[in-house]
């Protein structure tokens, strides 16, 4: 498994989060509430990514050292 290419893949798509936040966030036209309600899409999408990411680099932690054995 290439754990880098799927770093680098997770980075581009985090890197597009933040375009969309930032976009929400300059939105000037968006009161508090609807900015709130834009950004918790966002906001979770983020948080599960960075799960997976997290849970990904553990498998192939898990299969480095079994190989090692």
């Amino acid at each position: 498994m290439d754990i880098e290419l799927i770093e680098r893949k997770f980075d581009e798509i985090f890197k597009e989060l933040e375009k969309e936040v930032m976009e929400v966030l300059m939105d000037q036209s968006l009161d508090k509430k609807q900015t709130n309600l834009r950004m918790k899409p966002l906001t979770s999408t983020k948080q599960i990514l960075g799960n997976a990411i997290e849970s990904i680099r553990m498998v192939h932690k898990l299969a480095e050292e079994e190989q090692r054995s």
